[in-house]
């Protein structure tokens, strides 16, 4: 079976989306867009007799930061070797984007792990998908909650720095900015001590970033966003390499409903994970 691979089209991409919706994942209303425009040339596909088979993101973040992810084959086509062939074009296409030396993140599925790990990737953390769905719980005080809009852009490039492997200004203000969204700011003495994005998804809702100084800035942040997810599941994506942020989601008896594994082909980065108590996405990094 020839199959061909390239560079992928924005309708493709959007096809991506909805498979990714199809398999569960639970995409945001706004990824599509807001993940095209992160990087337009960070999508590949694989094509079968002019029949779209598969694809994946492959997202130049910096010069010395990359992520793949969306990876995805229609079931159609799968045990056919296509998806091997199309991961090795894509990590080669993106380390050709990226400095030499430069280092590559991923999610991957349990079942995924060992082959990622022929791939010369390295498993680093567990990220931990918890489901929070409100009820009656008494949820703290707002005191300090500020809309992110009302919130000197610099002051929430600050707080992130640290927390992503270099400078995202631009993404992190598309991010922060989409329709639809709920972010907020904890400020106590005019210092913003942390900072979230509930953004909507097909079912409920996803926190991410959840970025915060200690976990009772965290906790007031999450009490926030669950005054304002008018009844429906919110979910976080909780890194295990900050236990806080796995007691946080435990002090809310979140369920946990998915997991998969990050990994580094390269040098892991130097982050702050103890101020990282949700991380952006799965898709894009």
């Amino acid at each position: 079976m020839d199959a061909i691979i390239r560079q992928m089209s924005r309708p493709e991409q959007q096809q991506l989306l909805d498979w990714a919706a199809l398999e569960g994942w639970n995409p945001g209303i706004n990824d599509a867009d807001l993940f095209w425009n992160l990087d337009p040339d960070g999508f590949m596909a694989i094509e079968v007799e002019n029949i779209l088979a598969g694809g994946g993101a492959v997202i130049r973040h910096n010069s010395m930061f990359g992520f793949m992810g969306l990876f995805i084959v229609d079931p159609r086509f799968r045990s056919q070797q296509l998806g091997s062939q199309l991961w090795v074009a894509r990590k080669e296409k993106l380390q050709s984007r990226l400095k030499l030396g430069a280092t590559i993140g991923l999610d991957g599925v349990t079942e995924m792990v060992p082959f990622y790990e022929r791939g010369g990737f390295r498993q680093f953390t567990k990220h931990r998908r918890f489901e929070f769905k409100p009820t009656n719980l008494r949820l703290d005080q707002d005191a300090g909650l500020t809309h992110l809009s009302k919130i000197d852009f610099s002051d929430i490039e600050a707080l992130d720095e640290g927390c992503f492997p270099g400078n995202r200004q631009a993404f992190l203000k598309n991010w922060i900015g989409q329709d639809n969204a709920i972010g907020l700011g904890l400020v106590e003495k005019d210092r913003l001590r942390g900072y979230g994005l509930m953004r909507p998804c097909l079912s409920g809702w996803k926190v991410g970033p959840l970025i915060a100084d200690q976990i009772e800035s965290a906790n007031r942040l999450w009490s926030g966003f669950a005054k304002h997810s008018q009844g429906k599941s919110i979910f976080i994506d909780s890194p295990d390499n900050n236990p806080a942020a796995i007691r946080l989601c435990e002090s809310y008896s979140m369920t946990e409903v998915f997991g998969c594994q990050r990994m580094y082909l390269g040098q892991p980065p130097e982050l702050d994970h103890a101020r990282i108590f949700g991380i952006t996405t799965l898709e894009v990094g």
